[in-house]
């Protein structure tokens, strides 16, 4: 496809250029230009991206998540997913592997190198080959040791506009921000001048400017790079928080969206099967807002509101707010969907179930969490600090420690199995697939709250434990396992077969999903109590076949079907 963006009439990068950069747009225009002209734009090998459907399914994990002697850890994880979970997982997210001095990554030094202490680019375009494969574009802020910040702090052009800067005395008051700390961060420039420098995430990591359409172009660039090395979709990490101007909340800022849309017109012009996925972990309206029109923002979105939503029916025994909310959700199509996830690497969002939870109930959640081992950190808002995430380990969260293996077991799978189930793409984060718990040292070895997710292990450990299957690990991974596979060979299953959600009793989350001839009723209770499930407008057979235990049902007088504590059935409906 030509590269030219100068040609007749007004592109759509054109009309996005004017919109963000006014009388500056031509000069971006031309410097984008040049950089299309010289650079690699090649889809990458591999399995290709064509729509989304129930053969998708997203593995997250961290580029260094095992360790061992003899190989690098990139080379570990390629390994690991080679022989344990290349049949479960089409795409894998390998968060930041870049070089980086904090934050796990997020504070990125380097954005074409890849952190020489985990490995190199060749096993993860390897993975590229058998994977679809999503990178981070860590673009809200670069690390303060990057050479652009230094370059920046030499005062030499053109770095010394590439960074967010204000007066000491600037009134960040209205400003909305996951964060406590001050906004603003002082640094000295070579020549001996105080800097006041926008921090949204850390004093490690200097928040960009792209009111100066350089910065715009260099992510542009960086984020072909990527794809030229084997990325499918490009993960815009912080997106919320990416454009700032005096004068506003500094998020969801129009300029933002025309972004989001930069990027993925970039890649369509050129001919790129690239997905793009927002991360903005904010009030559920304000994350669907990244879909845009449908055709011209992100292809996929994280469903933010899933994880507290579903936290709160198993802790509170009661799938009323679930059930509430899923029948809000906008019907997808082949080209948008939702990455439905319950845990991730930072821990579980608590504004996205602004609306959907009352106070108490949401203070009920934490101190459930915190009981458990958990932390809570805080965010500023113009009405003072609230609480932001959840941070702890899904298992750990989601069933008590003091409840026998196996109810801890089926309550982990059975959270998981209403996350599969929902129309989207299920994201996993690894430990969650490993049966992992809380890693309280590592909060006090790391020093922040975060870390209680993020524990490295050893490969050796992690084998033998999953190999043995009786252990809560192996029983864990192997449940896991099915409930993926079950999934991937399900058609109404499939992001764009119809999701009904069924009101009926308080404490089951119900579920029809039909296809075609097909119809596939999925049913979680999220109490301690076995329930009779009464099952309304639903055709259903006399006996019925659940398609996880393989085990055949028989609904009772008027199509109740009973369920034991904390189980889930996916039964063969008729249509």
């Amino acid at each position: 496809m030509d590269k030219n963006i100068g040609q007749p009439g007004i592109s759509m990068i054109q009309h996005l250029a004017e919109e963000m950069y006014g009388n500056e747009a031509s000069a971006f225009l031309t410097t984008l230009q040049e950089r299309l002209k010289a650079g690699e734009f090649v889809a990458p090998r591999g399995p290709k991206a064509q729509g989304f459907s129930e053969q998708d399914t997203l593995l997250i994990t961290y580029g260094d998540q095992f360790s061992t002697t003899g190989i690098s850890p990139l080379e570990e994880l390629e390994q690991f997913l080679e022989q344990y979970l290349r049949h479960s997982f089409s795409w894998v997210h390998i968060l930041p592997f870049f070089p980086s001095t904090s934050d796990d990554g997020f504070a990125v030094s380097d954005y074409r190198s890849v952190d020489p202490a985990i490995g190199s680019w060749e096993p993860v375009q390897r993975m590229a080959r058998t994977f679809r494969m999503t990178y981070d574009l860590v673009l809200n802020h670069t690390s303060a040791s990057h050479r652009w910040f230094q370059k920046f702090l030499a005062n030499e052009a053109p770095w010394n506009e590439y960074y967010h800067t204000r007066q000491e005395t600037y009134d960040w008051s209205q400003v909305v921000r996951p964060r406590t700390h001050p906004l603003l961060t002082p640094f000295l420039r070579e020549d001996g001048s105080q800097v006041h420098v926008w921090t949204t995430f850390s004093t490690d990591q200097v928040d960009l400017n792209y009111a100066n359409p350089a910065v715009m172009v260099e992510m542009i660039d960086t984020l072909l790079f990527y794809i030229a090395r084997g990325a499918s979709m490009i993960r815009l990490d912080a997106i919320a928080y990416f454009w700032k101007e005096a004068g506003t909340r500094c998020i969801h800022h129009p300029k933002t969206h025309k972004a989001v849309q930069l990027f993925r017109a970039v890649t369509e012009h050129i001919g790129l099967p690239t997905r793009i996925l927002t991360e903005t972990n904010v009030p559920h309206e304000e994350n669907v807002s990244y879909f845009g029109r449908g055709n011209n923002e992100a292809h996929m979105v994280y469903n933010f509101a899933l994880p507290p939503l579903t936290l709160q029916a198993f802790t509170a025994e009661t799938a009323e707010h679930l059930t509430r909310w899923a029948s809000t959700l906008p019907t997808q199509s082949q080209d948008t969907t939702f990455l439905n996830f319950l845990a991730s690497h930072d821990g579980i969002g608590v504004t996205p179930a602004t609306g959907w939870l009352a106070p108490e109930e949401l203070d009920r959640m934490v101190a459930t969490v915190r009981e458990r081992g958990g932390y809570v950190s805080w965010k500023t808002t113009p009405t003072g600090e609230i609480p932001y995430e959840l941070n702890v380990n899904w298992l750990s969260a989601i069933a008590g420690p003091d409840l026998p293996q196996e109810l801890r077991i089926r309550i982990h799978l059975s959270s998981h199995a209403i996350m599969i189930a929902l129309a989207g793409i299920p994201g996993v984060y690894m430990h969650s697939v490993l049966g992992s718990e809380n890693w309280g040292a590592g909060v006090e070895l790391q020093g922040h709250n975060r870390a209680i997710n993020r524990q490295r292990l050893r490969l050796a450990d992690i084998q033998a434990e999953l190999d043995n299957p009786r252990s809560l690990r192996g029983r864990i991974f192997n449940g896991m396992r099915q409930l993926l596979a079950v999934r991937r060979r399900e058609p109404c299953l499939s992001p764009t077969a119809r999701q009904q959600v069924i009101h009926g009793n308080r404490q089951v989350f119900s579920l029809l999903r039909t296809h075609q001839n097909r119809a596939l009723l999925c049913l979680t209770n999220t109490s301690s109590q076995t329930v009779q499930s009464t099952v309304r407008g639903v055709a259903m057979n006399p006996q019925m076949r659940d398609l996880l235990s393989g085990k055949t049902v028989s609904p009772g007088r008027g199509g109740t079907i009973e369920l034991a504590p904390w189980e889930t059935l996916w039964l063969e409906a008729q249509q």
